[in-house]
């Protein structure tokens, strides 16, 4: 995993747990799609309860376009993202 990566960053809104139900098999279906083409290399919530998620994509991965059409910020359950660099190193 050297090199460069993206790192996608969510702040998730208040009482996700509840709130995600509803959108959490399209969001992991549409998440295991850009793993499986090598787009995604890992991602999940942190928190717990969880606050947000940090998830981690390749150099060339589109991440805004990602996050545009993930159906978690298309329901209204993410309620800021920013996308950083990571150069990893060990």
């Amino acid at each position: 995993m050297h090199g460069v990566h993206q790192l996608l960053f969510y702040d998730y809104v208040e009482n996700i747990v509840e709130r995600r139900a509803p959108h959490r098999e399209a969001h992991l279906a549409y998440g295991s799609a850009w793993k499986e083409d090598g787009r995604l290399v890992a991602g999940g919530a942190i928190g717990d309860p969880p606050t947000g998620a940090i998830l981690v994509f390749s150099a060339e991965a589109d991440v805004e376009a990602f996050a545009a059409e993930d159906p978690y910020v298309q329901a209204g359950l993410v309620s800021a993202h920013r996308v950083e660099p990571w150069n990893v190193v060990l």
